[in-house]
């Protein structure tokens, strides 16, 4: 891939990039920004190629995927070793701009139900419905074999029904 087509092809997904590294990430908006930034820099040195086994998209949610899960464990490992594990306090949810009592009923529904799924059919379904990946590609990016991302894709959607039925006022 030459290097103005993979420039192009990042600037065009990055915000896709960011809200699956934010995904990722359990919504700590630092740690995404810092995955995106590694990732980044791992595709611009060479460390993450290309190879054209799948679409770039697909490819590129795999990296972030993986540079997450590496920073992840990169200060767990940090926090471990200054001692700081216990005492340190879980990251904030990412809070919209917009009060939450301004939202309409639907999304708040629809935000507490899909809250309610494991997080790996929250992965998948985020992955097929905001990002229009394929189950497959959903598969490859998240990391899992393509029966797995089906049965979390089926369940999730199947969970999601019985959870927005049982809100209804």
């Amino acid at each position: 891939m030459a290097s103005g087509d993979l420039e192009g092809d990042l600037e065009a997904l990055h915000p896709a990039a960011f809200c699956w590294a934010l995904r990722c990430c359990g919504g700590d908006r630092d740690a995404a920004e810092e995955t995106v930034q590694a990732t980044y820099l791992k595709i611009v040195s060479g460390r993450a190629r290309f190879a054209g086994r799948s679409s770039f998209k697909t490819w590129l949610f795999g990296v972030v995927r993986k540079t997450a899960s590496e920073e992840r464990r990169r200060w767990r490992l940090r926090a471990l070793a200054l001692g700081f594990l216990a005492r340190r306090p879980a990251a904030e949810p990412v809070r919209s701009a917009a009060d939450p009592a301004a939202r309409p009923a639907a999304v708040q529904r629809l935000r507490h139900a899909l809250a309610r799924l494991s997080r790996r059919q929250q992965q998948i379904l985020h992955l097929v419905f905001y990002d229009d990946l394929t189950i497959e590609e959903a598969a490859a990016a998240a990391g899992v074999s393509v029966g797995t991302a089906r049965t979390h894709y089926e369940r999730g959607k199947q969970a999601l029904r019985r959870h927005l039925g049982e809100e209804r006022p």
